[in-house]
Formats: C-alpha cells, sequence, structure tokens
C-alpha cells in the first residue's frame, strides 16, 4: 500500500458572508472510530450556501472546514473502526448510521487549527467518522454515488420513507433543484401519478419532466393551486413535498393538500429567523403538516438499495443533471446554486479525472 498522505486541501469558512479560503491542513491521528477518505466528490447542499452566507445564525466555530456529502475511497481506519476498511468505496453523509460517532476533529495547519465537525468534504482528504460512512458496491460510479450523501436520500426518503406513497397517489413537489428532482425520481419509480413540478424557471421544470414529473406548473406564469385543483378534481393532493426551502412556497404546499388527510412534508430549509403562517383551520379539516430528517433515511440499509435501484435502471440518477466544478472554483458553485442554475453541483476532487460537465456559466456550457 502506498504511504498514507499527511496534509490536505480544504476550502474553508473564516469569516460569514466572505469567499472560502483554500487551505493546507495538517491530517490529525485518527481517533477510535475514526476513517481517513480520499474524496472523488462533494457535493454542495442548500444548507452549506445557507451556513456560508451567515443566514443559519451565530458561528461559534470559525475558522472550520465545510461540506456534508460525497463519495469516496477509505485509505486508512482508526481502532475500532468494523464498519469500513481500507480500499473500500463509500458515500460520506451527514445523516447518521451505524457505528462509532466522533463529533468533531481538529485540523493543524501553518495559521493555527481549522475546526471540523463529524464530517467535511470540501476537502481532498478527511477525517470522518464510521457511522457518516456507507459502503457501497465496486460497480457504483462514484460521480452517481455522491448524490446519494444528501439529495437522494432527503428527497427519495421523503417519498418512500416518510410520506411512503402507494401507486397512483397524487404529488405536488415544490422546487426542482436536488431534493426535488430525487423526489420526482422516486415518486415516478413509485408509480405516482400525476406528479406535480412546480417551479420558477423554465429549465428546471424541463428537468422535472426528465425526472418523472407529469405536470409541469410555471409558479410566474401559472397559479399552482388552480392547476393542482383541476387536476385533482377540486380536492388537491395527497402529498405535497417543499423542497425550495421558501416561506411563501411553504405555505402554498400546505394549501396545495386535501382535506381529511393530505400531507405536506417540509424539506427545505429555512434562513435563521423564518417563519411561515398557517391558518388553523386547515389542520381541523385534517390537513397534515410535518418536517423531515433526511426523509428519514436510515443509512445502512437505504443507501445500498438506492445503488442496486440505480445499477438495474429502476432509479434514474442519471436524470439528475450534475454541474461539477474543481475545489477552486467552490464560490462560483456556491454562486450559482443561491442564483438557481443547478441541477445539483459536485466538486470533483480527484486530481486525476475531469468533470464530466462545466458549470452552466462557462462558454462550453
Amino acid at each position: 500500500m502506498s504511504e498514507l498522505p499527511t496534509h490536505t486541501q480544504a476550502a474553508v469558512l473564516e469569516q460569514i458572508g466572505q469567499p472560502l479560503r483554500l487551505r493546507r491542513l495538517e491530517l490529525p491521528p485518527l481517533k477510535p472510530g475514526q476513517a481517513l477518505v480520499e474524496l472523488a466528490y462533494s457535493g454542495v447542499c442548500h444548507s452549506q450556501l445557507l451556513e456560508v452566507r451567515g443566514k443559519r445564525g451565530p458561528d461559534r466555530f470559525l475558522p472550520h472546514t465545510l461540506g456534508h456529502e460525497g463519495s469516496g475511497t477509505v485509505l486508512a481506519v482508526g481502532p475500532g473502526v468494523a464498519k469500513v476498511k481500507p480500499a473500500d468505496p463509500v458515500v460520506l453523509s451527514w445523516i447518521k448510521g451505524n457505528g462509532v460517532d466522533v463529533p468533531s476533529t481538529l485540523y493543524p495547519s501553518a495559521d493555527g487549527p481549522v475546526n471540523s465537525g463529524a464530517i467535511s468534504t470540501f476537502m481532498r482528504y478527511t477525517v470522518t467518522c464510521e457511522n457518516r460512512l456507507t459502503p457501497i458496491p465496486k460497480a457504483m460510479p462514484l460521480r452517481e454515488a455522491a448524490l446519494l450523501g444528501c439529495a437522494v436520500p432527503t428527497g427519495a426518503g421523503v417519498v418512500l420513507n416518510a410520506a411512503k406513497l402507494p401507486p397512483n397517489s397524487s404529488l405536488a413537489v415544490f422546487g426542482a433543484g436536488g431534493i426535488g428532482l430525487s423526489a420526482i425520481l422516486a415518486a415516478a419509480f413509485a408509480e405516482a401519478n400525476p406528479i406535480v413540478a412546480v417551479d420558477v424557471r423554465d429549465h428546471k421544470l424541463q428537468q422535472a419532466r426528465m425526472a418523472g414529473a407529469t405536470h409541469l406548473v410555471h409558479a410566474r406564469h401559472q397559479d399552482p393551486l388552480t392547476v393542482i385543483r383541476e387536476l385533482t378534481g377540486g380536492r388537491g393532493v395527497e402529498c405535497a413535498i417543499e423542497a425550495a426551502g421558501r416561506p411563501e412556497t411553504m405555505e402554498l404546499a400546505f394549501r396545495s393538500v386535501r382535506d381529511a388527510g393530505g400531507l405536506c412534508l417540509l424539506a427545505g430549509n429555512l434562513a435563521h429567523g423564518e417563519r411561515i403562517t398557517l391558518d388553523p383551520f386547515d389542520l381541523i379539516r385534517g390537513k397534515l403538516i410535518r418536517g423531515t430528517w433526511g426523509g428519514e433515511t436510515q443509512p445502512d440499509n437505504d443507501l445500498p438499495r438506492y445503488c442496486n435501484l440505480y445499477l438495474s435502471g429502476r432509479l434514474r440518477l442519471d436524470r439528475i443533471p450534475i454541474h461539477a466544478y474543481r475545489l477552486d472554483q467552490i464560490d462560483q458553485a456556491l454562486d450559482d446554486l443561491d442564483q438557481g442554475k443547478l441541477g445539483r453541483a459536485l466538486i470533483a476532487l480527484d486530481e486525476t479525472s475531469h468533470p464530466k460537465s462545466s458549470p452552466p456559466n462557462t462558454p462550453n456550457a
């Protein structure tokens, strides 16, 4: 086995609202329950955007690393790790699975120590812990596997675990980003009908159609409630999923579900301090609303299942458009995400490979 790396390059948040800084960090010795992973891809999530832009409240841990989803290969394991071993391909996720939980890591550097939580993925090599890793089949491409760290388990999990939609259930998905598209893919797999995608951007609606949406609603030109009621005989949908992370969209999604058991599930993240307003009489009429924590995903069971469904052609992860960036383009990736240009952004961290797609605002996009 080749010698293990001693340092890593990482995108570090040093000051809220400022560009991330690429820093050379020293890799600390592994604690019991930890593993060293060579990352191939890291996802870029809206919750990370909120953190960088200061919309998640005060940050007591600056400077710190970022990223909570990705894919890669285990290089080494610390004492007590039994779930993975060196050379295993893995998904890294903020969603806790089985195994040891080590809540923090400190990376030394020439400019002082840098904090990290249990998982960080905006870096070439990362120290994480056993319960944030899930081994996957070697046949699973690491590019698509990176989607399984957050977007797919949250979006697909909302449909399959939280809503438990039976065939021919009516569904509306508000927001066709990475989580919304994952929900639509899972709804198509579950044979929901109709599947209504609501967004304010034409390209996202077309992506939703590719993922399996049966009806598209451009919310700037159409009233989603009117369209949904027409499609459901005036009753509303059996289930609505909010994946845009906006107060007005959450309120609209709740209004779109039918009385007496219609379920609205909130998967989007609001900025710190934002609130939604509901009519309590809707609750009296039997409408239900609740949040979801990562789609109620159990990584050790669900992620291998999603891999097998993808490898068998039954869960079309290839229909989630991926825009790949280098680590030194991380701020551009965050800007593009903020402007609604992306299906899912991935940071390609393998220096020997080249992104298969370009950022959407580059000449060859």
